[in-house]
């Protein structure tokens, strides 16, 4: 269970009026699509990026907080798409599906390397060396009309 995001954290993003009643005032739901949103985060930031510190714990009554508030907002806007997706996915709103596919192109930019994340710390250079030996890339696919 991780503790990156605390409830208090999606006041921010959803009222928790909406929030209590698409849970059913259940935190288990919550805490779970919260540790689904931070391992698909993960998986994306990885190879470029020390994960224990990148997801700190909250910080526990007026404690320092060390999160980066980017990487926070993202983590919150997929955890959210992902609470969604169980209440009814059919009715979801356009915004929850536009934010969720802005955090998922967030973190392929900062994947490529075509986007850093300022504060963040980055996994060394032999480490990376050691996941990737190398790397390929192509230009973008053209549309072309015969």
């Amino acid at each position: 269970m991780s503790t990156f995001i605390s409830i208090e954290d999606y006041d921010a993003s959803i009222h928790r009026d909406i929030l209590d009643s698409i849970t059913r005032e259940d935190t288990a739901i919550v805490e779970i699509c919260e540790d689904r949103a931070i391992q698909e985060m993960k998986s994306y930031v990885s190879d470029r990026y020390d994960v224990v510190a990148l997801f700190p714990d909250a910080p526990k009554d007026g404690a320092t907080d060390t999160r980066n508030s980017l990487v926070l907002m993202m983590a919150i806007d997929i955890a959210v798409y992902h609470l969604f997706c169980i209440h009814n996915p059919q009715k979801m709103s356009v915004i929850r599906k536009d934010r969720y596919d802005r955090a998922v192109e967030w973190l392929k930019q900062v994947m490529r390397g075509q986007i850093n994340i300022e504060g963040a710390t980055k996994v060394s250079s032999d480490e990376m060396a050691l996941k990737s030996s190398f790397h390929i890339v192509s230009n973008t696919k053209r549309v072309n009309h015969y």
